[in-house]
């Protein structure tokens, strides 16, 4: 996860097939980007058996990348807010609202452990190799890209 670099992997990705994930993102982004995307820092977590559920009918779409999918992104609408149950590494219960791109980050790892990987949730037609996202789409939000490619945005 680190070297790749990225801010989550879920034991599946590795071949270990276990409903374990862990998360971390130092958020190191413009200021722009920070309140856009509701970006901020997350401490290094271990996620056991986490499950979400979205909080609310707020829905945010963003570029969204994967370890298993190297090199590519696309735009995937989530939930903007959700609770996330499960344990931690230690067996002590979790159950903690995320919203923003921390509540982004703990639905993308939990569905790796429901097999579901982002492109079954992105807008395919917003499917872009890494060096187009950043020589065309790097905004702090997919709106250009969506106005170009000709798909709606959550309200």
């Amino acid at each position: 996860m680190h070297a790749a670099p990225g801010v989550g992997l879920a034991a599946p990705q590795v071949g270990v097939p276990l409903r374990i994930a862990v998360i971390e993102d130092p958020a190191p982004v413009p200021e722009e980007v920070r309140l856009a995307r509701g970006r901020v820092p997350q401490p290094f977590r271990v996620l056991v058996n986490p499950s979400y559920e979205p909080v609310g009918a707020g829905r945010t779409a963003f570029f969204e990348g994967c370890l298993s999918v190297p090199g590519w992104q696309a735009v995937v609408a989530r939930h903007a807010q959700v609770r996330l149950t499960g344990a931690d590494e230690h067996g002590r219960a979790v159950d903690e609202l995320f919203e923003g791109w921390p509540a982004r980050i703990v639905q993308h790892e939990t569905d790796h452990l429901d097999g579901v990987l982002y492109l079954d949730r992105a807008e395919l037609r917003s499917l872009s190799s890494n060096t187009a996202v950043a020589e065309r789409w790097a905004r702090p939000t997919p709106d250009e890209a969506a106005r170009e490619l000709g798909f709606e945005l959550p309200d």
